[in-house]
This record gives C-alpha cells, structure tokens and sequence, in this order.
C-alpha cells in the first residue's frame, strides 16, 4: 500500500510537471543579443547597403505542447546604424525614416509552420513609417537551452523576410535607380520570465 501511494504521488507530481512545461513561456528579448538588420541596394546595384538597429525590445510567448506562440518585437528607429554617420544622420531624417515623426517600428506575428518542435515561419503584420502590412517572417534557426554561462532558460532564433520599402512610404532613392526590395536579418534571443 505504501509502495502504491508512493507510486501515485510521483506519477501526481510528473504531470503536474508536464503541465507547468505545456503552459505557455514568456521570453523576454536580451537587448545584448539581439539586432534587427537590413540590407538595402545602392543606385541600382552598384553596392548594397547593410546595417541594423541597436535597440529594440519584445517578447515572444512559446506553448511548445501546443505548437503556437505570439511574438511582438518594437525597434527604436533612432538606434539606426550603417557604419556611416552622413547615412545614419540622413536615413534618421525626414526624407528617409523620418525617427522623430515615427520614432518605432512594430512587429507582431503569430509562430507558425512547426517542424520537429520548432516554428518554422511567423505570419504578422509590420508597422514601419506609420503604415502597416503583412509581413511573414522565415525562422532559418530555433533553439532552446539553459543557457550554460547564465543558468537562465533561453531561446533563440535567426529570420529573415524581403519587403517592399516604397509600400510602407519610404521611396527614397527610387528616383535615382535604387531598389526598393529591402532584406530584414534578425538574431534574437530571448530569456525566460
């Protein structure tokens, strides 16, 4: 009898175990490790333009039993680099991104298309320059771990999607030749609530 009471409480206590692990987890983006970029053409294709934005935060809630999940992701455009300063100061201006009339950028999806556990795209819409379009995002890696340096519960993931600048109302240099295709990179980490 003993043995058998033993036996049901640890069987109580595995799926209680298995029920707090199928709940949905919070992630909370790592600003150190986390960095939306982009590369953009330049004058036709004589170069390409490539950079990222330094500050952004967001979060991404991950119910792996049920293979769904939410992301929202909001980039400060002001932290717009390019390695170029004269780039940096103009693309932050009015005839570019113009940061201090839309100072964010907004990213909100659903995790989607799971494969072997892992979300494998994210189906949203992007709020760049005041206008909003949909937006899927190709997830090219995921992984989750503790993390072995801060004992903390994290996942990552590497994207990537191509959108049309001009439809979001950022035509600048379309006149000149330039092409409007502009490629999104993003390396994200996120660490557990």
């Amino acid at each position: 009898m003993k043995k058998t009471a033993m036996g049901l409480m640890g069987a109580m206590a595995m799926v209680a175990a298995m029920a707090v692990q199928a709940a949905p987890v919070t992630y909370n983006f790592d600003p150190d490790h986390t960095y939306p970029s982009f590369e953009a053409d330049h004058f036709g294709g004589i170069s390409t333009w490539r950079g990222k934005f330094t500050q952004s935060s967001g979060k991404v809630v991950l119910d792996a039993a049920k293979k769904t999940g939410q992301l929202e992701a909001v980039i400060k455009m002001d932290s717009f680099d390019s390695g170029n300063a004269a780039l940096n100061t103009h693309a932050k201006g009015p005839e570019i991104l113009d940061v201090a009339k839309y100072p964010t950028a907004v990213y909100k999806g659903t995790l989607s298309h799971f494969k072997q556990g892992k979300p494998t795209a994210v189906v949203g819409q992007l709020t760049l320059h005041g206008v909003t379009k949909p937006l899927t995002l190709k997830v090219d890696s995921f992984k989750c771990f503790v993390n072995p340096m801060s004992k903390k519960e994290t996942c990552g993931a590497d994207a990537s999607a191509k959108f049309d600048r001009s439809d979001f109302g950022i035509g600048y240099g379309k006149d000149f030749g330039f092409k409007m295709q502009t490629k999104l990179r993003i390396q994200v980490e996120g660490i557990r609530e």
